[in-house]
């Protein structure tokens, strides 16, 4: 999860042209109905079923002291999120503070990583995997790293530079239970400049370490268009990512970096309908917005709604013979109805589980979270941990 840039295409002709997307899927899957599970890829994707992201730690922190990153997260939270069910973690990492020196020419660039941070973050690798569960170690910069990636050479040399000794590092690392996941959201809506520089990353990925499962997503910030207009790389051990936070009137009410239409925004209800909708349009003061609002009552999600989006996903993975998963999606808490929250959750699990598909709620502890802290200590939220079908323990 990052600040999102929403597109710039009006919100009728967007989900319009999702809903083509999906339905080419899957017209396309219907003639491929078999899929293959004995790659290496289906296989390790069976060990991703249930996961959670653990943000605000390696990245989108306001600050990476060894203090901070010895407390934020422990391996009591390790164990509690092993004990609830959950088989894998998805670790957001703030590429910038690991790196010592970046130089070179576009062609020969090097980039060195600081011996301090990589053991602060070689530990907390072996605490996760310690307790049995699987590690995504997801690459998710800040948007300012983001953007040299999207224009011009020297973002792209350093982005590949990266990877190079990033994945040399954990080149011994168990294959079992270590995945590179190459991008978080790539902010470009160029999907054929993101699948060229992708496509790069996973062969180098892949020169360091052979037995390794790679994840791969889309352009336009992750999303299922994104996707849906790319094709899979040639390697048979990746996943293929999308985060699924639609409709974002309901899952991003309040959040201020989502932009002044949803930020206004308290108590959207879900699912949808005009009648419940229309009270809380005086909430929106422009025109879009309030258009927006009043095409998310008449578009009426529901579960049926969330399950026609999820099916285009897994119709585009079986038209490919290849695994998809869902790598982000949750509601910000603040002001959302609890209930309302716990439902739609359940619904987006339900149906990406209906469809053997794995995934990660964001997040443990911020503002979409699990958990809460009282005197330090966590707390499961109860009805979010039973929508997610989790067992429910003690902390």
């Amino acid at each position: 999860m990052m600040s999102r840039k929403l597109p710039v295409l009006p919100l009728q002709l967007q989900r319009a042209a999702l809903c083509l997307l999906l339905l080419c899927a899957a017209t396309l899957a219907f003639d491929q109905p078999v899929q293959p599970t004995e790659s290496l890829a289906f296989q390790r994707a069976t060990h991703v079923r249930r996961g959670i992201n653990l943000s605000m730690w390696y990245a989108q922190a306001p600050e990476y002291s060894a203090e901070r990153l010895a407390s934020f997260t422990t391996p009591g939270d390790f164990r509690l999120i092993k004990s609830l069910g959950f088989d894998h973690v998805r670790l957001s990492i703030n590429p910038e503070p690991l790196i010592a020196e970046n130089s070179g020419s576009p062609d020969k660039r090097v980039v060195t990583l600081r011996p301090d941070a990589m053991a602060r973050l070689d530990q907390t690798v072996s605490q996760i995997t310690a307790t049995g569960l699987v590690l995504i170690l997801d690459i998710h910069p800040e948007k300012e790293y983001q953007q040299t990636l999207a224009r011009g050479d020297q973002g792209v040399a350093s982005f590949l530079a990266f990877w190079k000794t990033f994945a040399a590092h954990f080149a011994g690392s168990d294959p079992r239970q270590v995945y590179f996941e190459v991008l978080n959201e790539p902010a470009m809506a160029d999907n054929t400049r993101w699948a060229g520089i992708q496509a790069r990353a996973v062969a180098i990925i892949r020169a360091a370490t052979p037995r390794h499962t790679v994840i791969a997503t889309g352009g336009e910030w992750g999303g299922i268009p994104g996707l849906l207009a790319i094709q899979p790389v040639h390697d048979d051990n990746v996943l293929y990512s999308f985060h699924d936070y639609d409709p974002m009137w309901f899952t991003h009410q309040g959040a201020s970096w989502a932009g002044q239409e949803f930020s206004v925004l308290r108590n959207v209800p879900y699912p949808s309908s005009p009648a419940t909708v229309g009270p809380i349009l005086n909430l929106e003061t422009t025109a879009s917005g309030k258009q927006g609002l009043t095409e998310y009552g008449q578009q009426r999600w529901n579960r049926q709604r969330i399950d026609a989006e999820i099916a285009g996903v897994a119709a585009w993975g079986a038209q490919h013979r290849v695994p998809v998963y869902c790598g982000e999606f949750g509601v910000f808490r603040d002001f959302a109805d609890p209930a309302m929250r716990a439902r739609w959750l359940h619904d987006m699990r339900d149906s990406l589980e209906a469809h053997h598909i794995g995934w990660d709620m964001w997040d443990y502890q911020g503002g979409f979270a699990l958990i809460v802290r009282i005197n330090g200590q966590p707390k499961v939220d109860g009805p979010i941990a039973t929508a997610l079908g989790l067992k429910l323990v003690a902390p």
